[in-house]
C-alpha cells in the first residue's frame, strides 16, 4: 500500500493536537490562574532588635607620659602587650636625678649636724656660761654691798661706790646675754626651730629628688594591654605628651551609635547579641549599662554603651563589632515572612492574601496591622490568622488576580 499520501493528514493531526493543548493550557491559566509559590502566617516567636555596629573598649583609658624632661635610654614592652601594674614601660636617662639625690642627701646630713650641734654642743656650753655670769654677778654685788657700807661709813669715797655698781650692772648683762643663749638652743628656742626647720627643709628636698629619680622610671598604673605606643629609644620626652595608651584589664565595653530614632526603645538591662566583624559565625551576649541622655546633633545618634560579661578571648580592643539589641519580644505572635508584607514602613501596610473562590483561588488585598519587626519575620496583629496563605510582595500579581497556590519551599 501507498502511505506517502497520508503524510499530510499525519502532520495536520500533530498540530490539531498541540493547538488543543495550548487552548487547554491557556484555558486552565485563565480559570485557574498562574502557580504562585505562598507563604503561610504562623504562630511563632519575634524578637524586635535595633542593630548597630561600634567597637569594643575598656571602660575608661590610660595615657602614661612622662612627668620630666628626659631621654628615652630604654623601652621594653610592644605595643599589644599585656602588662603587670608596676612593669616598667619606659626608662629615661637616670643620671642628673642620681646626682640630686646625693646632693639633697648631703644638705640632710649638714642639717642634722647642725641639730646634733645645737644639742651636743651650743646648749652645754651657753649653760655654762649662764652659770659662771651668774657667779660673777653674785661677786658683784657682795662687792658693791661691802663697798657701799664702807661708803656710808666714810671710808671710802663716791667713785669706789660708783665702779662697784657698774660692775655689778655689766655682770648682770652677761646673765641676760647667757640665758637668752640657753632660751634659743634649748627645742623651745629660735635656734633650734630653724635647725629643725632646715632639717625639714633638707628632707623636702630628698624627697623631692627621689621622686624625680622615680619619675625617670615609668611603669604601668595598672594590668592591661598597651594598646598604643609612640615612643622610641633616643627619644627627648617632654611632660604632656603621651607616649603610651594603656588599657586596663577588667570588663569589656561595646560602643555603639544608635540612631536617635531608636531612643524610645532602649532600656538599661537589655540583652544584646553581639559579633565581632573579624568572626561573624561566633557570637557572644551583651547587656546595655549606658544610654547617653543628649544626642550627637551632627550624626543624629546616641552613644550606647554594652557590658560583655563573658567576652571571648579573641576580642581586641578597638574591633569593630555588629550588634543586636533586643527592644522588644512577642512569644506567641502571629508572623509573618517580611518579605510578604507590601508597603511595610508606609502608614497603610497590606498583603495579598489567597482566598478560596469556586474552582480555585483568587489574591485579595488585605490592610494588616503590623506589631514587632524580627529579623526576617513581622508580627501581624490584626488582618490575618495562622494558616492563611500570602502572596509574597515579589510576586508579579495584581489583586484580585486568580492564583495556584503552591507552598514556599
Amino acid at each position: 500500500m501507498d502511505l506517502s499520501r497520508f503524510k499530510p493528514w499525519r502532520w495536520r493531526l500533530v498540530a490539531a493536537a498541540a493547538a488543543l493543548a495550548l487552548a487547554g493550557y491557556l484555558l486552565v491559566q485563565f480559570l485557574l490562574g498562574p502557580k504562585v509559590e505562598v507563604v503561610e502566617a504562623v504562630r511563632r516567636e519575634v524578637v524586635q532588635a535595633v542593630v548597630a555596629t561600634g567597637r569594643i573598649e575598656s571602660p575608661f583609658r590610660v595615657d602614661i607620659g612622662a612627668q620630666v624632661v628626659g631621654t628615652v635610654v630604654r623601652v621594653p614592652v610592644e605595643q599589644g602587650q599585656a602588662v603587670a601594674g608596676g612593669q616598667t614601660l619606659i626608662e629615661l636617662d637616670a643620671a642628673e636625678a642620681h646626682a640630686l639625690v646625693r646632693q639633697a642627701e648631703a644638705a640632710v646630713i649638714q642639717a642634722e649636724g647642725r641639730l646634733r650641734q645645737l644639742r651636743e654642743l651650743q646648749l652645754p656650753v651657753a649653760s655654762q656660761s649662764l652659770r659662771q655670769a651668774q657667779a660673777n654677778y653674785a661677786n658683784a654685788r657682795a662687792q658693791f654691798e661691802r663697798n657701799r657700807k664702807l661708803f656710808e661709813s666714810g671710808f671710802i669715797g663716791q667713785s669706789v661706790l660708783d665702779e662697784s655698781q657698774r660692775n655689778m650692772d655689766v655682770a648682770q648683762t652677761q646673765v641676760d646675754t647667757a640665758r637668752k643663749q640657753v632660751d634659743t638652743a634649748r627645742p623651745q628656742g629660735s635656734d633650734y626651730a630653724l635647725a629643725i626647720a632646715a632639717l625639714a627643709q633638707a628632707n623636702a628636698g630628698l624627697q623631692a629628688a627621689r621622686a624625680r629619680l622615680a619619675y625617670t622610671r615609668i611603669v604601668a598604673p595598672a594590668t592591661g594591654t598597651l594598646i598604643a605606643r609612640n615612643v622610641e629609644h633616643g627619644d627627648v620626652v617632654q611632660p604632656g605628651k603621651t607616649l603610651m595608651v594603656l588599657a586596663p584589664a577588667g570588663e569589656t565595653q561595646i560602643v555603639v551609635q544608635i540612631d536617635e530614632r531608636n531612643i524610645g526603645r532602649l532600656r538599661l538591662g537589655q540583652p544584646a547579641l553581639a559579633s565581632a566583624d573579624a568572626y561573624p559565625e561566633k557570637r557572644f551576649a551583651a547587656e546595655v549599662t549606658y544610654v547617653n541622655p543628649g544626642v550627637d546633633a551632627q550624626r543624629g545618634t546616641v552613644e550606647v554603651k554594652l557590658r560583655v560579661p563573658e567576652p571571648p578571648p579573641y576580642l581586641r580592643q578597638d574591633m569593630t563589632v555588629s550588634v543586636d539589641i533586643e527592644v522588644a519580644r512577642s512569644p506567641k505572635a502571629i508572623a509573618l515572612p517580611a518579605e510578604a508584607v507590601r508597603d511595610a514602613t508606609g502608614a497603610s501596610p497590606w498583603v495579598l492574601r489567597v482566598e478560596a473562590e469556586g474552582m480555585g483561588s483568587r489574591a485579595v488585598r488585605r490592610n494588616v496591622e503590623l506589631g514587632l519587626r524580627g529579623t526576617g519575620w513581622v508580627e501581624i496583629r490584626s488582618g490575618l490568622e495562622p494558616g492563611d496563605r500570602v502572596v509574597p510582595a515579589a510576586a508579579p500579581i495584581q489583586p484580585g488576580s486568580r492564583v495556584r497556590a503552591v507552598p514556599d519551599a
